[in-house]
């Protein structure tokens, strides 16, 4: 990756100085001195505090100032009115480094604000990285570093996970799970208020770590989504690629924005967060459970090639459980060989169920998995397996999780395993987390995790597409629609105009401003044809009867312009009505709907789902960032349960998926192109069986000038 600022101070620093080091145990500044030196820290720590000549037996000196080694990182605990002070002596000292533990900033309201706009002040002028405010600390658990700069309970356990997170509080509880599943970490940051350091820009530094192998993300808010995405594909585009897993706090919307149309009253903060992690090619969990269960495998074990699923179990109960479970996660049960069931039939008893999932039944021992793992693992139709024990009284638990780890090293396949029981099996469940195979308490983990990995073996194979550019595009007309243009909706003319400079598929149209032309215009496009009436106080014309539909004739044209006038005028009083919109009835398709709005972080957000009026009650859609590049819309299309319908069911053809795709490609470009549209629908844009491409029935528009 392109070489960003040079951290090393903040994960590799030779001299540290503990500035706010306290003698007294039950500060922070004494917890963190003490686990500096209890995790064994490779090079030279230095307590600061004036009021102190030692602390635990460490001189003490008054001033960073004073301290005789060079500073590389500068890990403060002082009160947040003496930070800036403290900074200054740091960037005097010549410190590239520098942690504020810290509280008492922006987190606690406009005084706080004040004060950590001076440390962003210190940190430009000086030119040091800096991690926090209001923050836990750094830990980095290599051999030559050993470094606890935290106030957690203990060093982690050593491994090839890096963690970053935002708040202190779960960092610490998060530590402490991990510890308890012996699940190690490279490297942690907690990022507290994020005034320097971010997320985006730890990834690029991980990126390059060859001692972390996965990156896990707790985030409240991404400081820059757009720059998330770029780094996330790089790292998974990399080699060897680095899963990145997020957990994303605050799922629910703080507070509901006005919105006027569907794609802006769907696409919540939430949604706009899927999209980047979509596009970043970022596994996102729900819980920190699922997080380590996914981030123990991912660091342990091989990706599979596949999303086929071989089990051996000595139990038919959490056999079937674990089956149900891969299902549900959109996993597949193997089809074994008929060489794999015919050796299962010569190593198993009569009594076993050779096909998949492998039940070796209640008396096995490890001999008898031994081999029924050889022949499942050995089957090129099993891309994963899954190893579930229930304690019987006769199995050597722990000889067996030898023959599974065994087996498992082998195969070069990845392998979970579920040992549960009334007795206990704490033995082989340790045999297990000693050789690096996770273990789980139930298969339904095991499901949910391998289901992850086989989501990025998907993602990291994915075809390489590019953004696209159309060169058809009227840009000098869709200029000149929206220079021309009020804030607030376009009118459907204007709105079909500004589609048709972006070639769009439009059914034919055409406006007419009474009833003699609206005849002339309907003979012109041909019969049948829809009649909508064309105001800028109706946005929603069918609640006021102001749309006519399968109009076979000019005498029914006429008749119906004169109703859609006068149904109007009583139902919107006052009402300007500019005449009416003559329009080709659709043929026979699926309604779709694309969409466009802008988000106020992210910028623009690109809809694709269900059509129709029920749009947002059944919420079936999918969303991406704009620009989106010709494999993003595919995606789009197949993430909903719509697609399901596209292909075809009951003997219908399928639909032609391809023109939906170049319209989301299209719509893209419009987004970026015209940042005037804030809002756009199209609702319903008819998809015809494959080759018939697609038409746009109905859109509106809404425009916004851009702030500056």
């Amino acid at each position: 990756m392109p070489a960003g600022r040079d951290l090393s101070a903040l994960v590799r620093p030779q001299t540290i100085a503990v500035v706010g080091a306290s003698r007294d145990p039950g500060k922070v500044g004494h917890a963190i001195f003490r686990n500096i030196l209890a995790g064994g820290f490779a090079g030279t720590v230095h307590p600061v505090n004036p009021q102190a000549r030692s602390i635990n037996g460490v001189r003490a000196y008054p001033s960073v100032l004073e301290v005789p080694d060079p500073v590389d990182l500068a890990v403060v605990i002082t009160p947040a009115r003496t930070v800036p002070a403290v900074l200054d002596e740091c960037g005097q000292r010549g410190v590239r480094g520098v942690v504020v533990i810290s509280g008492g900033f922006r987190e606690i309201g406009e005084e706080g604000r004040r004060r950590e706009a001076e440390v962003c002040a210190r940190v430009a002028r000086w030119g040091f990285a800096l991690v926090g405010p209001n923050c836990l600390g750094v830990i980095n658990t290599a051999p030559d570093v050993r470094l606890n700069a935290t106030f957690a309970a203990r060093l982690p356990h050593r491994g090839q996970i890096a963690f970053v997170s935002q708040s202190g509080a779960l960092t610490a509880a998060a530590l402490d799970y991990a510890w308890t599943r012996r699940i190690g970490f490279s490297q942690v940051f907690n990022l507290g208020n994020k005034a320097d350091l971010t997320e985006v820009e730890l990834l690029g530094a991980l990126a390059d770590d060859p001692d972390t192998r996965v990156i896990l993300l707790y985030v409240e808010e991404l400081s820059d989504g757009r720059r998330f995405i770029e780094v996330a594909r790089e790292i998974g585009d990399g080699h060897p690629p680095k899963p990145i897993m997020v957990l994303k706090a605050g799922r629910t919307a703080a507070g509901a924005r006005a919105v006027s149309s569907h794609t802006g009253s769907l696409a919540g903060s939430d949604e706009v967060y899927g999209a980047v992690f979509a596009q970043a090619g970022v596994l996102r969990v729900e819980s920190i459970e699922e997080l380590f269960d996914c981030a123990a495998a991912f660091a342990s074990q091989p990706l599979p090639r596949g999303r086929r699923v071989g089990i051996v179990t000595n139990a038919g109960g959490p056999g079937i459980l674990a089956t149900d479970a891969c299902v549900r996660q959109g996993l597949e049960l193997a089809s074994l060989s008929d060489a794999t069931v015919a050796e299962l039939r010569r190593a198993l008893p009569a009594e076993a169920s050779v096909r998949n999932p492998v039940d070796i039944i209640g008396d096995a021992d490890d001999r008898r998995y031994d081999a029924a793992l050889a022949a499942v693992l050995a089957d090129d139709a099993v891309d994963a397996g899954i190893v579930l024990l229930t304690r019987q009284a006769t199995i050597d638990v722990e000889a067996t999780a030898a023959a599974v780890v065994q087996r498992a090293a082998a195969s070069g396949k990845p392998v979970l395993a579920s040992f549960v029981g009334a007795l206990p099996v704490d033995a082989g469940v340790d045999r297990l987390e000693e050789a690096g195979l996770p273990h789980y308490a139930f298969p339904e983990a095991i499901a949910r995790t391998l289901a992850a990995m086989a989501r990025y073996t998907s993602w990291i194979a994915r075809p390489r597409t590019e953004v696209v550019t159309f060169d058809d595009v009227d840009r000098a007309r869709a200029r000149a629609i929206l220079t021309a243009a009020p804030e607030g909706f376009l009118s459907e003319t204007a709105a079909f105009e500004l589609l048709e400079a972006y070639r769009f598929p439009l059914l034919p149209w055409a406006a007419a401003t009474d009833a003699r032309a609206a005849e002339a215009r309907a003979s012109a496009i041909g019969f049948p044809v829809a009649l909508k009436v064309l105001s800028p106080e109706v946005i929603h014309k069918v609640d006021v009867d102001g749309v006519r539909l399968n109009l076979a004739s000019a005498a029914e044209v006429s008749r119906a312009y004169e109703e859609i006038v006068r149904a109007v005028a009583a139902r919107v009083p006052g009402a300007a009505i500019h005449g009416v919109l003559v329009q080709a009835m659709a043929g026979r398709g699926r309604e779709v709907i694309l969409g466009l709005s802008r988000d106020p972080q992210f910028g623009p957000v690109l809809l694709f789902g269900l059509g129709g009026i029920y749009v947002e009650v059944l919420r079936d859609v999918a969303f991406r960032l704009a620009p989106i590049r010709a494999y993003s819309a595919r995606r789009m299309v197949e993430e909903t349960r719509t697609s399901a319908i596209l292909r075809g069911v009951r003997g219908e053809p399928p639909s032609d998926v391809a023109a939906i795709e170049t319209c989301l490609l299209r719509l893209s470009q419009l987004a970026v192109e015209c940042p005037e549209v804030a809002e756009l629908d199209i609702n319903p844009l008819f998809v015809y069986a494959a080759g018939g491409g697609a038409a746009v029935a109905d859109a509106r528009v809404r425009v916004a000038r851009p702030a500056g």
